[in-house]
């Protein structure tokens, strides 16, 4: 630990004045990206936490050396089949980034044939490199794709990248088959594209000055990019746009979302000049999205069903909607994918994911089985239509990422690969547990927790809390080669199914947000009292950790109930969330007053908002010992908000042990490279064992 004293940020009063209150902010001024002051004070900051984290230097080097060595760096994915070509994405030992490849399928093949043997993790034999990372990198400190998406024809590679981390991407086009990148340049474009039918079209998105995806683009192959035109302009800012190209090839689809409401958009792929018509006009509240199949469109809807039903329309002349599979509550339907003779449903129930498979043919509806009690499954990129095999992706908190392909006529599951884990990994060392923790309203909370086996349940091991528990996103068990570092050093590592997310059904996230957005935090304190209740660990030894909303999360906890962590970890931590949602003109602000509500026209939601917000609610109090992990190019979570949390917690508790490390170059997501990702992961993990003193 140093004994240097950590960064004191000046106090530049500015007041903020709604609804009759009026609040003094004084580090408004860390907003201000261009100030030489503010770039000051992050370097500061940085200096600072070096210094701190000093003594941590070997163990970090170890917690690297153990990632990296149990990693098999030279590995390639399984090849998915597209037409005349197999497609996978491989990695090479020393490289950052991945190679995407192809290699032509065998003449006279099937569909869907057994795929190539993937040996060693090499190239394969014949090999074709679409796209190298690596050399699209370069010596840029961050690189990033945006869109991978190859023409129907398998003639033209659509793709985009990012040096910054800022997420606006420059799009390009490649000719596969003479290997030359095409003149188009578009600028600042977002994720997403999609194709026609003959590879003349491209379509994509751009956003607005608040970064709200509001804009789909038909950019003609061989012609300037200032002669797009606009195919939609999304003129209401709670809504943001996407485009897709369907599995059938034979309908792009403009997507329209706000968090409550949708409306698809739809133009026949072989005509792309033409004028997108509507599936279903836009009702507030109404949610639902397509896929074709046939003479229909199928839809997935809430019309009258929480949790979510099924239904069709005609694609001639869309109208009223015929049931499929009716709405069961409880059994919350997110998503269907469509092939020639069969459905299958990725669902949720009881806390876990499921896949249905509903066969078109006359035979029952099956759900796919898995012998582990604690699991995650879904869909894994499955490009051909005419096919009776799926593939799905399957991973449990002490099993690998493993890739499966599904006969959908028997059911039967063929292991592709399982992610390799290199040295004397045995997944019977250790053990994973659902548990309940009872909230403040009575309510039963999930716990996943992963354990080396034969742990005590006397309160002496340290642990590690996950949490997020916004949007409706679940954050089901996962496995994780960093994580065997934790464990096999006697951490625990738990998961809090808390509510804002969507474990448990439409319901489960309904009761996590607006008005109701402190279950989520007093959820996260129940699952922390649960496992020292239940002899997992113990007050002192347990640090939370979450990042984005999770950040939140971390912030709000921090406040409530500080002596029931040793430590937090917040990452790119949402934090300063009253100030960001006031203000309309930072990026995604009015997309998420349908998530936490409007404070700047609701003084009731600005009062309930200004009661949990971390920022405005720090106490002189002693606070768990804080890391606070963000990247000055973030567009999602801007870097002034943990910078400000900084600054003010250590105004206030100035006994607390805080640390700010801001990435100079990244964004939301952190560093790019996998091997810069190791290395800040690594960093973290050492600053979180020297917490539970297993430094």
């Amino acid at each position: 630990m140093t004994t240097e004293q950590p960064p004191a940020a000046k106090r530049v009063p500015h007041e903020r004045v709604h609804h009759g209150d009026t609040v003094v902010d004084e580090y408004f001024w860390l907003q201000n990206k261009d100030d030489p002051d503010t770039v000051a004070y992050l370097e500061a900051e940085n200096t600072f936490t070096t210094a701190a984290t000093t003594h941590l230097e070997s163990l970090r080097e170890t917690l690297f050396g153990e990632i990296k060595t149990r990693t098999k760096e030279t590995d390639l994915s399984v090849p998915t089949r597209k037409g005349g070509y197999w497609y996978y994405t491989r990695t090479e030992a020393g490289k950052q980034y991945g190679i995407h490849c192809r290699v032509a399928a065998e003449a006279g093949q099937a569909t869907s044939p057994e795929p190539p043997e993937i040996g060693d993790g090499a190239a394969l034999p014949g090999e074709e490199i679409l796209l190298d990372g690596n050399e699209l990198a370069g010596d840029s400190e961050f690189f990033a794709l945006g869109t991978f998406d190859l023409s129907v024809d398998g003639n033209l590679l659509a793709y985009s990248t990012d040096f910054s981390g800022d997420e606006r991407f420059t799009l390009r086009v490649k000719d596969l088959r003479t290997g030359d990148v095409l003149p188009d340049v578009i600028e600042d474009a977002f994720y997403g594209s999609a194709w026609s039918a003959d590879g003349s079209t491209l379509f994509y998105i751009t956003v607005d000055e608040a970064w709200r995806p509001y804009r789909v683009w038909r950019h003609t192959i061989g012609t300037p990019a200032a002669d797009d035109v606009i195919v939609h302009e999304e003129p209401d800012e709670r809504f943001w746009v996407g485009v897709e190209l369907t599995r059938s090839e034979r309908f792009l689809l403009i997507d329209i979302n706000s968090k409550l409401t949708s409306e698809v958009l739809v133009i026949p792929a072989d005509a792309p000049a033409t004028p997108p018509r509507s599936i279903a006009p836009r009702r507030q509240g109404i949610e639902y999205s397509v896929e074709h199949h046939g003479h229909r469109f199928l839809i997935l809807h809430n019309d009258g069903a929480e949790d979510f039903a099924l239904s069709y329309t005609s694609v001639d002349n869309p109208g009223d909607w015929t049931a499929l599979i009716e709405h069961r509550p409880g059994t919350r339907l997110l998503q269907v994918d469509a092939f020639s003779g069969h459905l299958v449903v990725t669902l949720r129930r009881d806390g876990l994911t499921g896949l249905r498979v509903v066969p078109l043919h006359g035979a029952a509806s099956y759900d796919i089985a898995f012998p582990e009690p604690l699991y995650s499954v879904g869909p894994e990129a499955n490009l051909e239509y005419d096919t009776t095999s799926f593939r799905l992706h399957y991973v449990s908190m002490v099993t690998p990422d493993s890739v499966y392909d599904c006969n959908l006529d028997s059911g039967e599951l063929t292991l592709r690969k399982q992610k390799p884990v290199l040295g004397d990994f045995d997944a019977s060392r250790y053990e994973q547990h659902r548990e309940w923790a009872i909230a403040d309203d009575g309510t039963r909370v999930p716990i996943s927790i992963v354990a080396k086996a034969g742990t005590p349940r006397d309160g002496s091991a340290p642990a590690v809390l996950y949490g997020y528990g916004s949007y409706e996103s679940s954050m089901d068990p996962w496995f994780s080669i960093p994580r065997l570092s934790l464990l096999d050093r006697g951490v625990v590592f738990a998961i809090a199914h808390i509510r804002g997310g969507g474990e448990m059904g439409r319901r489960w996230y309904d009761e996590g947000k607006l008005l109701a957005k402190k279950n989520t935090f007093t959820d996260f304190i129940a699952c922390a009292e649960h496992l020292v209740k239940a002899g997992w660990t113990a007050a002192e030894r347990l640090v939370a950790r979450g990042g984005s909303a999770g950040g939140l999360l971390m912030g709000a906890v921090a406040n409530l109930a500080p002596e029931t962590f040793g430590g937090i970890v917040a990452q790119v931590p949402f934090v300063d969330a009253l100030n960001t949602i006031l203000d309309p003109s930072l990026p995604l602000t009015v997309t998420e007053w349908e998530e936490w509500g409007n404070p700047l026209e609701d003084p009731e939601v600005y009062a309930y908002m200004k009661s949990y917000t971390p920022y405005e609610n720090l106490a002189a109090v002693p606070y768990p010992a804080i890391l606070a992990v963000t990247s000055i190019n973030d567009t999602r979570v801007l870097f002034h908000e943990p910078a400000k949390w900084v600054a003010r917690l250590r105004a206030v508790s100035p006994s607390s042990h805080v640390l700010l490390k801001t990435e100079m170059g990244a964004g939301h997501g952190g560093p790019s490279g996998r091997y810069d990702a190791w290395r800040e992961e690594a960093f973290i993990t050492a600053w979180l064992l020297d917490r539970v003193g297993k430094a």
